[in-house]
């Protein structure tokens, strides 16, 4: 059977994290590995997560929930632990207030993408889907504004993170080698991703379009000045795998377009 690691990384996340673990709970695949990494969390994130931990192990999901809470470095930082305890054949994280859109999205993933019928070898790299955008609540808003091409590479991200991380699988093989660059605050996941994207490519591994909404993702609100340094962040990643005249030129097409669409 092949098996999924859903790493959700928490900090003081009780007013959404309950939407998340009733999402990951509800999954009709067996196939499930839930690793909870929490940055001591001081209000009732842990008390939510020790209730869901009994809750699935006195079920028949056959889910296994691992709880690690302990001081960290920032979001990334957690995000590597998650990835050095990940078992499964793909790890895919989802976050405090993010969800499956639907309980059997995960054997949807199975089914549509033919994982089973493969020897483990040359299991894709990368899966990736559709991403609808969540208010605080869970309630649908629309979908995100980037949406994945039907063949996607480590070169389609010189657009933009056209896949939301959420919606990103990839072969826990590939990615236990690949940890986040935790130089970066606050765009290390595209990094991340670029960087597994193109080990796929050199491994000669396909990368498969799920075809379907995969994740709920949650509304950030970002403060502007997080917003700002999020932006030049990316930039320096795409200097760093685009090259530094490519990134330019980009960007200033993307302000041209920006212009053109007012």
């Amino acid at each position: 059977m092949i098996r999924f690691t859903v790493v959700t990384i928490t900090y003081n996340a009780e007013a959404v994290l309950q939407r998340t673990l009733d999402s990951v709970f509800a999954q009709t695949y067996k196939g499930v590995e839930h690793l909870i990494i929490d940055g001591a969390s001081k209000d009732r994130t842990l008390a939510l997560v020790e209730a869901y931990k009994q809750k699935s192990d006195e079920s028949e999901t056959e889910h296994k929930v691992i709880i690690q809470s302990e001081p960290d470095h920032g979001i990334y930082d957690a995000m590597n632990k998650g990835l050095t305890q990940a078992s499964g054949d793909y790890i895919v994280f989802m976050n405090a207030g993010d969800s499956f859109p639907q309980a059997d999205t995960l054997e949807q993933v199975v089914h549509r993408c033919k994982l089973t019928e493969l020897p483990t070898a040359e299991l894709p790299g990368v899966l990736y889907g559709n991403t609808d955008v969540v208010d605080g609540d869970g309630h649908y808003l629309h979908p995100r504004r980037l949406q994945p091409p039907a063949k996607l590479t480590w070169r389609s991200f010189r657009q933009g993170m056209l896949v939301c991380h959420q919606a990103f699988y990839a072969r826990t093989d590939i990615a236990k080698n690949l940890q986040y660059d935790t130089r970066y605050r606050f765009s290390a996941d595209v990094d991340w991703c670029i960087r597994v994207m193109r080990e796929t490519e050199r491994m000669g591994l396909p990368l498969y379009n799920i075809g379907i909404v995969v994740a709920n993702y949650m509304e950030e609100g970002q403060t502007t000045k997080n917003h700002k340094a999020s932006l030049r962040e990316r930039y320096l990643v795409m200097q760093r795998h685009y090259g530094v005249i490519q990134t330019f030129l980009l960007h200033c097409w993307f302000v041209v377009r920006a212009i053109v669409r007012r």
